[in-house]
């Protein structure tokens, strides 16, 4: 099975910049989309129910902002789409689903460099986020992707030194991402890649980052223990973020057979 994460920066321009000819190029099984900014009905027909996907939508209450996506060439189980029934969630930033038998999580944590009201909304957010991981930790196997607005370590951010201070890249922000792995989460694209610099993920629009390929890792797959024995390999895509969006996709390997699943729940929620 190939699981791919992207944050695609609003899918109607993406679709405009060459989005469908990489996902045909990338071929996922699975796609795990995050800031989708649209309402199905905004999209046309052959992206709001595309053929040969099953696909869930929880777009944003607020028009034109954030919202994910699931989409799959297997049916699947949507099994709910906030991190708890005591915390709603307006944004659009999550979808939890069983696909071919495996959990997988679509999830785009907010981003406080708006604001420092977006960063309290952001430091609410790990925190329910950590409580929602150590649930599903020690259960089934699990993967959950997204954008996570966190870069962890200096080798995963190209000027660490410059953003000690900015929104992603805060000393507590770090804490608790490695707080997340001690607990027994796998980054699957650090594991496959090594202790080097990148690869990156996200790149500014600014001073030719993306060419330059000075950016940030903050879009991940990571994975429970029980579905760590079934990794076998991770890419990110770099050459789709120079032409379609300023994230790249990240897509992770499992030899994990893509049998039928139970019936999908997929016409929107």
């Amino acid at each position: 099975m190939k699981l791919t994460t992207w944050n695609v920066n609003g899918l109607r321009a993406a679709l405009r910049k060459g989005f469908l000819g990489y996902l045909e190029q990338i071929d996922p099984d699975v796609l795990l989309l995050q800031e989708v900014r649209a309402f199905p009905d905004q999209l046309p027909a052959e992206i709001s129910s595309p053929t040969g996907w099953h696909v869930v939508w929880n777009p944003a209450v607020r028009p034109g902002y954030s919202g994910t996506a699931i989409w799959s060439k297997q049916p699947f189980e949507v099994r709910g789409t906030s991190l708890s029934a005591r915390w709603p969630d307006d944004e659009g930033r999550l979808i939890e689903a069983t696909v071919a038998g495996l959990e997988v999580v679509c999830v785009y944590l907010p981003s406080g460099s708006s604001s420092p009201e977006r960063q309290q909304v952001k430091d609410v957010w790990l925190k329910r986020f950590r409580r929602w991981s150590d649930r599903r930790r020690s259960g089934a196997p699990l993967v959950f992707g997204g954008d996570i607005n966190v870069a962890h370590t200096e080798k995963d951010i190209f000027h660490a030194k410059s953003n000690e201070q900015t929104s992603g890249f805060l000393p507590h922000e770090r804490e608790w991402f490695g707080k997340l792995l001690k607990s027994g989460w796998h980054d699957l694209v650090r594991e496959h890649h090594g202790d080097c610099h990148g690869p990156y993920s996200w790149w500014s629009n600014r001073g030719r980052a993306r060419e330059l390929d000075r950016g940030w890792r903050i879009d991940y797959l990571l994975c429970n223990a029980a579905a760590r024995p079934h990794f076998r390999a991770a890419t990110i895509h770099r050459e789709a973020a120079l032409d379609v969006s300023d994230h790249a996709p990240v897509t992770v390997e499992l030899d994990w057979p893509c049998r039928a699943a139970a019936p999908a729940s997929a016409a929107g929620v």
